[in-house]
């Protein structure tokens, strides 16, 4: 079940030449694919690219109507290893997937694929997450397309820019028999705009063409002496012939401005970025129109150095914009402006950040700075600046008041009672080694379980604590999800595990979705798809490979189980690998799936149960160590009624979904018993309405009874 449906917008998919389209980056992606003639789609969710996923999913039956294959891959390897189709075959192919976590997978693959080169037009989308809404280290995909000799794409983030980029992309790609990543920042892929649309068009050559005509060229297999080869055919002919196509085809532009010795140069993702900024400086309108000249980077890599030393000639200053680190395209550019006899001072990172995302106000920093430079009388607007209200005591004094929020589980995840069970284990047990993994289950490194050493990549959490297999008192404890056992753990950690007999405890995190991805379902999940197999039990997997230790949990809310399964397994005298699977469905999911159906029920009149918690403020202590095994957001503090009570007691508020976490806690930790539960009945029947009647005479029988016996003081 994916974070959204696109069910309604891809029926814009459907429109034809002269139409006007209007939607989102992601869809206008779609689009361009099916107007470029793809041939087949594959690929791996994650940030920013999960929508384009989602799209092509619930567009499948217009791509089939097109005769295009798509298909959900089991990691990036599995989506770059599909490209093989354009290897020998006349045929366009896609791939998308999160970089540059995802690229780190596909690596292997997509260096075979760049070094026999492709006939038909492979295009990889990138999701580039890089920057201050990144969930992943901070790297960039230019190193890899600079490394591999594959073409790289910027383009400017706007819809025409990019349905643009993914047409050429594929012409590009044919043109120089290289494969191009089109490389799509956080904001690209969620601007809204509009485009001119063309038709759809179907394959030229199908998959189905390719399998009953098999062709087979040795020189493109990556085996001596083909290989040696390759690099010489990507350097002689491949790369010549896309600076070639870059350049007939204008696929770098050039803005004129009035303002003639100075320029930037600028990768085409950064083009809005630094149109805001000029415009701050008067510089610019939101037109378009600029004083500065700029020379923007719609294809980063390869570099054309004719244009580039065109540009700079005879201008006195010429700025870089080039984001993240290191600065590959300025080193290039100081070394084609020198071989060129070109003299204009380049700046670039001596005044803008050499790291971090190059957000408004370090762009206004940078460009006062080169302006101030080399152009100190330019007239020119004076931008706010957000220093003087850093700088403020007011703003200082609330950062170190208020706590920092690192990110955690949402309210209600079935995650969260599983770290809690374990950090009551580890609180009789001591302290152990807990290897992490990329997921949503990572958030129990961060307050209040600050539970984790170390984390490695998806499916590795295993693995990462392999070197830990030696005689010791202690077991180590790794954790991995259900996603990442699929995408890599079952072999990579698992039967890693198994071949070297390691003397561990394995908790899979089953929450029945590849979850922190956007909720699709993958191998295991419980639901049936139309499309897919699922329903593939992981325990299964895990005894297939050879795990003869294998415990389940049907409910991760039950802490008490969930604490004496963990402590059975790091206690059992067998040794080998011992894996604890942890089964419970994702709250968000769930709540997506059931809430939309409940509500409808209660507003057709139908009867609905709901449960609420609550904690009495009589008998908390106020010690909130149900807070600190807890942690769930809507188990906050407030001040109690109670004039005797200085501490703030606990609180639930409205936000709680009724998993009953908070009151487990509570119970297996031997905390005070102040949570109760009270069922919500929606459309009461009569005999709701006679039971409450009882209820409420009785208990107010009891309540008199009790104030009549109350000892006053005069």
């Amino acid at each position: 079940m994916a974070e959204r449906s696109f069910a309604r917008e891809v029926q814009d998919l459907k429109l034809s030449a002269g139409e006007e389209f209007r939607g989102e980056g992601i869809l206008a992606v779609t689009k361009a694919l099916l107007q470029s003639g793809v041939g087949y789609v594959a690929g791996y969710q994650g940030a920013p690219i999960s929508h384009l996923m989602d799209v092509l999913s619930d567009a499948q039956g217009i791509m089939a109507d097109l005769g295009v294959h798509f298909e959900f891959s089991a990691s990036e390897a599995a989506a770059a290893s599909t490209l093989a189709a354009s290897v020998m075959y006349p045929i366009r192919g896609a791939v998308t997937w999160k970089s540059t976590a995802g690229t780190n997978v596909a690596s292997d693959a997509l260096s075979n694929l760049s070094s026999g080169g492709v006939t038909g037009g492979a295009l990889i989308v990138i999701g580039e997450d890089y920057g201050e809404g990144s969930s992943i280290m901070q790297e960039r995909t230019h190193a890899f397309a600079m490394k591999s000799q594959i073409w790289l794409m910027d383009p400017r983030p706007n819809l025409p820019s990019i349905v643009g980029a993914v047409e050429h992309g594929f012409a590009l790609s044919e043109a120089s028999n290289t494969p191009v990543m089109l490389e799509l920042r956080i904001r690209a892929c969620h601007v809204h705009g509009s485009f001119i649309s063309k038709d759809n068009q179907k394959p030229k050559y199908t998959l189905a063409e390719a399998m009953e005509n098999p062709v087979t060229d040795v020189n493109r297999i990556v085996l001596p002496p083909a290989s040696f080869m390759h690099e010489q055919d990507k350097i002689k002919r491949r790369w010549p012939a896309a600076v070639a196509y870059i350049r007939r085809h204008g696929l770098n532009e050039t803005f004129d401005g009035d303002v003639a010795d100075l320029g930037i140069i600028l990768q085409g993702g950064m083009y809005n970025g630094v149109m805001r900024t000029l415009k701050l400086f008067g510089l610019a309108d939101i037109w378009g129109n600029t004083r500065i000249p700029l020379h923007v980077l719609n294809v980063t890599y390869p570099l054309v150095d004719e244009d580039l030393a065109a540009f700079c000639r005879g201008k006195k200053a010429v700025l870089m914009v080039e984001e993240g680190q290191p600065d590959f395209i300025e080193q290039a550019l100081n070394a084609i402006l020198r071989r060129a006899g070109v003299n204009t001072a380049l700046c670039g990172k001596d005044v803008l950040p050499m790291a971090g995302e190059y957000t408004a106000a370090a762009l206004i920093e940078g460009l006062r700075k080169f302006f101030d430079r080399h152009a100190p009388d330019l007239p020119r607007a004076t931008p706010p600046s957000a220093a003087p209200v850093l700088a403020d005591p007011l703003v200082q004094a609330l950062a170190k008041t208020v706590p920092a929020r690192p990110p955690s589980f949402c309210t209600g995840c079935p995650e969260r009672p599983i770290f809690s069970a374990m950090t009551l284990v580890q609180k009789e047990l001591g302290s152990h080694h807990i290897a992490c993994d990329i997921g949503c289950h990572l958030f129990a490194i961060n307050p209040p379980f600050n539970l984790g050493a170390t984390t490695m990549g998806y499916g590795l959490g295993p693995s990462s604590a392999s070197a830990f297999n030696v005689p010791a008192k202690k077991r180590a404890i790794s954790v991995m999800g259900d996603g990442g056992f699929w995408h890599n753990g079952l072999v990579t950690g698992i039967g890693n595990a198994v071949f070297n007999k390691s003397d561990s405890v394995t908790v899979i995190v089953d929450n029945h979705y590849s979850a922190a991805t956007g909720g699709q379902d993958i191998l295991s999940s419980r639901a049936v798809s139309p499309d897919r197999s699922t329903q593939h039990p992981i325990e299964d997997a895990v005894r297939g490979i050879g795990v003869t230790w294998v415990k389940r949990i049907d409910r991760t809310y039950n802490v008490a189980a969930m604490r004496d399964m963990l402590r059975l397994a790091l206690t059992t005298a067998t040794k080998g690998p011992k894996i604890v699977i942890a089964s419970s469905e994702c709250m968000l999911n769930r709540q997506r799936r059931e809430r939309p159906l409940f509500n409808a029920a209660v507003k057709r009149g139908e009867r609905r149960v709901k449960p609420k918690f609550g904690i009495d403020e009589d008998v908390c202590t106020g010690d909130h160590a149900c807070i600190r095994l807890s942690g769930c957001p809507s188990l906050s503090v407030k001040r109690s009624d109670d004039p005797l009570k200085l501490d703030p007691v606990a609180y639930i508020d409205e936000t709680c979904v009724g998993c009953g976490n908070c009151g487990e806690v509570a119970e297996a930790a031997v905390l005070c018993p102040s949570f109760y539960r009270a069922d919500v009945v929606h459309n009461p029947n009569a005999m709701d309405r006679f039971l409450d009647r009882i209820r409420t005479h009785v208990i107010g029988w009891l309540q008199r009874r009790r104030e009549s016996g109350r000892v006053a003081l005069a």
